[in-house]
């Protein structure tokens, strides 16, 4: 009496193994061509629903301003919902990690600054996550320069006055942040590192940075230019020089730090696109392409608000991302700033 096969050779992977070649080809190619149609397919039905476009800082800030501007002009574009929600708090550790825990579905989506992706993972001791590695980067949105700022009581009118009167006064001026590790404070360290001098550090939390220095308490702060370019044009601060490598289109008069004999000073913020890992690429680049698309029409409210529009693909900005982490982190370090 035959023997009778084995009952798993019935199941479908192993009936395969079981197929002549040229059979099996064909259901590879087209198990290959079914997969790539459910990508595109992806693509092109997103969105089918409202995304969720999480800020990771309190509305009103630069990140939050970006963000709304970034989420009209994608609501006009798909003719779908991009709601805006603000989950700050842990230097935008909160909001960032939220996302890194939402589904890969290009339904949540989050507009994030230098800090959380690329200082934060050194900053902080115990992070639960790695932003350059659970996030996928979509585009950059803006490039916006810190920029110098001191109360005008400051003997200095010039950025070469202030470096002399900070080297003639070791110790004896104040600069504020917006909280230790940030981009604000460390591109002060920056500047008194390469000056030779010293400064005290003032960490605040949020606007009590800039409220202090408008009222004298302490003599000058890096801050982003759309938080002070109103401040500037009023007479209630003097801009000195800008942190980027380039001049920035909002305050074109304002020299940068580099050209005024600091080479190689640069020490911006910048704000971007960012979606969990696992989110099909097809939904990547179509949200890229919309927004590449929509910010020459954002440039003039952007550029009026103290911000650079950027745009490029989304390769680029993971490459830029990585080397922003490589930078901060020398810097994090040499300053000795850290949290629990």
């Amino acid at each position: 009496m035959p023997q009778s096969a084995p009952a798993f050779a019935s199941f479908p992977a192993f009936a395969a193994l079981r197929m002549p070649r040229r059979a099996l080809a064909a259901l590879a190619c087209g198990l290959a061509c079914a997969a790539a149609a459910n990508v595109h397919a992806a693509g092109d039905d997103y969105p089918a629903k409202p995304v969720r476009v999480v800020v990771a800082f309190t509305a009103g800030g630069t990140t939050d301003i970006l963000a709304r501007s970034v989420a009209q002009a994608l609501a006009q574009r798909f003719r779908q919902s991009f709601v805006v929600d603000n989950r700050p708090g842990a230097g935008g550790n909160i909001g960032t990690e939220a996302v890194v825990r939402s589904p890969g579905d290009g339904y949540t989506l989050l507009v994030d600054s230098v800090g959380p992706i690329s200082i934060n993972q050194t900053l902080y001791k115990k992070l639960n996550y790695d932003p350059l590695a659970d996030l996928v980067p979509v585009v950059q949105i803006a490039d916006v320069p810190n920029v110098l700022v001191v109360h005008p009581s400051l003997p200095a009118r010039s950025f070469e006055e202030f470096v002399a009167y900070a080297k003639a006064n070791p110790g004896k001026l104040n600069y504020s942040s917006t909280g230790v590790g940030t981009s604000s404070q460390l591109s002060s360290f920056m500047l008194t590192q390469r000056v030779g001098t010293e400064a005290t550090h003032i960490p605040y939390k949020g606007a009590d940075a800039l409220n202090d220095l408008l009222s004298g308490r302490v003599q000058f702060m890096f801050a982003t230019i759309p938080s002070v370019i109103a401040h500037i044009k009023a007479g209630k601060l003097r801009a000195l020089a800008v942190s980027s490598a380039h001049r920035s289109k909002s305050l074109p008069d304002v020299p940068t730090v580099a050209e005024k004999g600091f080479p190689g000073f640069e020490a911006g913020s910048w704000f971007g696109v960012f979606a969990p890992k696992g989110t099909p690429k097809a939904v990547v680049d179509k949200l890229n392409q919309a927004v590449n698309e929509a910010l020459p029409s954002l440039q003039a409210q952007m550029v009026r608000e103290g911000a650079d529009p950027v745009g490029g693909s989304p390769e680029q900005f993971g490459q830029f991302t990585h080397k922003e982490y490589a930078k901060w982190k020398v810097v994090v370090h040499d300053s000795g700033a850290s949290i629990d």
